[in-house]
């Protein structure tokens, strides 16, 4: 309580603030449009690796074998 105590608080505090204050509808603005970034971004890669299965660029993985090649998948054959 004396002047040390509180010249201590003064050292251990920021003498200036960085918080910035955002209302409920600002977050939620924020969070929409990062949300669509997201999805935005995961339908690129997506599109991506479709355009590379047909160009033959990458191997497939089961289920892409699948779908796209199913008479793969066709025991009535043997």
């Amino acid at each position: 309580m004396g002047a040390e105590e509180e010249l201590k608080e003064k050292e251990g505090r920021p003498t200036t603030t960085t918080e910035t204050i955002i209302t409920h509808s600002q977050f939620l603005s924020w969070k929409r449009q990062k949300d669509a970034d997201v999805v935005a971004k995961k339908e690129e890669v997506a599109r991506k690796r479709q355009e590379d299965i047909v160009a033959g660029l990458v191997p497939m993985n089961g289920r892409e074998l699948f779908l796209h090649e199913p008479w793969v998948f066709d025991n009535t054959r043997f």
